[in-house]
Order: structure tokens, then sequence, then C-alpha cells
């Protein structure tokens, strides 16, 4: 089994867009990894998220604004040969983006960033009360470097490797 990079633009935001969470990487103010599940919006680059206006994740962004935000798709198990235990791997799909966090103040921008993050989950269209607006916190981040890969694909010598291929 092989791991595919993947840098055709198209393919990566399919990825992205399949998905429902991200997980936002972030150092939090002791200096250890920290990682939370976050529901988010995406357009032109750049990845919206919201929070509540306090807690650990604006504590350590207001240190360390730098983010790792992952995306991965749905995983499956696959094998080479059925009874070969070593040939077992999971095959899916990722996305690794990296940028700085700016928080979005400009009332109108957050309902623009509010916007994107619903059409993420739903067609409908919302109108946002002036105190929901202004007691969210909007995360703003601009990508600055993106990888993607596909794992768990047969070898190309395989025979069920064209099958596989597809995530």
């Amino acid at each position: 089994m092989i791991t595919i990079n993947i840098e055709e633009r198209h393919l990566i935001e399919e990825i992205i867009s399949k998905n429902t969470i991200c997980y936002v990487g972030m150092v939090d103010k002791e200096g250890f990894p920290y990682v939370i599940p976050m529901n988010f919006g995406y357009q032109d680059d750049v990845i919206y998220l919201h929070s509540a206006q306090e807690g650990k994740s604006i504590e350590s962004l207001h240190i360390n604004p730098n983010v790792c935000i992952t995306f991965c798709g749905e995983s499956s198990l696959t094998y080479q040969n059925e009874e070969v235990a070593c040939s077992y791997r999971m095959k899916g799909s990722s996305v690794i983006c990296r940028g700085k966090v700016v928080f979005e103040e400009d009332y109108d921008n957050k309902v623009k960033a509010l916007d994107i993050m619903m059409k993420k989950y739903t067609t409908r269209a919302f109108t946002y009360s002036k105190p929901a607006v202004n007691n969210v916190k909007i995360w703003k981040v601009e990508v600055d470097s993106i990888s993607s890969k596909v794992f768990g694909v047969p070898h190309p010598n395989s025979r069920n490797y064209k099958d596989q291929l597809e995530f």
C-alpha cells in the first residue's frame, strides 16, 4: 500500500468540501499542542471558524496565532492480501493547511463569514441579530500552505490499483 501526494487544486477542494468538521491545532499557553474539532466555512483560500469570545483557544491564539487545520476524508479498511495481516491498512484522504488566525471584528465582515459557514451546512438563508453577531468570535485563516494525500492505495503494480484510486 502506498500514499500519493495530491496537487490538483480541484481534488484538494473536493476533500475539504466533503468534510463537516475540521481539526484545528495550535499551541496552548503552556506550550503544549492543543487540537479542537470545529465547524468551518471555506472560500477563496480562507477558512472561517467561530467560537465563544473567551476560552483556552482564544487565550492560546493571542499568544501564538499559528494554526494547522486538518481535514480527513472518510476512511475504510483495505488490504492487498486478505490472508496477510501486514497488508491491511486504512484507505482515505487528508488535507493539511497552515496559516495564522486573525480575529474578524468588523460587523459586516463577521456576517459575511457567518454566511459562508452556514452555506457549508444548509441552503437556507439566515439573518443574524446584532447581539448574536457581536457575541461570536470569528476566526479568519488565510491558507499559507496546503498539502494533501490519499493513503492506503494499492501499489501501482497491484491488480486493484485502478479500482481503489478514487477518494
